[in-house]
């Protein structure tokens, strides 16, 4: 069972950093909610990928650290390709469900600018 929940948690990172919109339908459920954006469904991570994406266009995640409990996966990462930042940190935690993401929770070291 542990595999699965980290095999649902890098195909996310894989997909954010390879740019695969589409694979937020497989990774993530149908009513999958994300507590940072207050967003419900995988068409709210593309909207958010997508600014990201706009904003840092060398973007990418890189996975420090990953633990996991139950169906609870807790993951540490640096985000690099911000320029002129010493790369940020993310802590994210994730509930799974049938092999998806279902619900997320993050803090994030990175500063947004108004």
């Amino acid at each position: 069972m542990t595999v699965d929940q980290k095999a649902a948690a890098h195909r996310m990172y894989e997909a954010f950093n390879a740019r695969d919109y589409t694979a937020t339908e497989e990774i993530f459920t149908h009513d999958f909610y994300s507590h940072p954006l207050e967003a419900t469904g995988p068409s709210s991570v593309v909207q958010a990928w997508k600014r990201f994406h706009q904003a840092f266009p060398d973007v990418r995640v890189v996975v420090e650290d990953m633990i996991v409990d139950g169906d609870r996966v807790a993951v540490r990462t640096s985000v690099h390709g911000i320029p002129d930042r010493h790369p940020p940190m993310m802590l994210e935690m994730f509930t799974i469900r049938d092999g998806r993401i279902a619900e997320l929770w993050g803090l994030s070291s990175l500063r947004r600018e108004a």
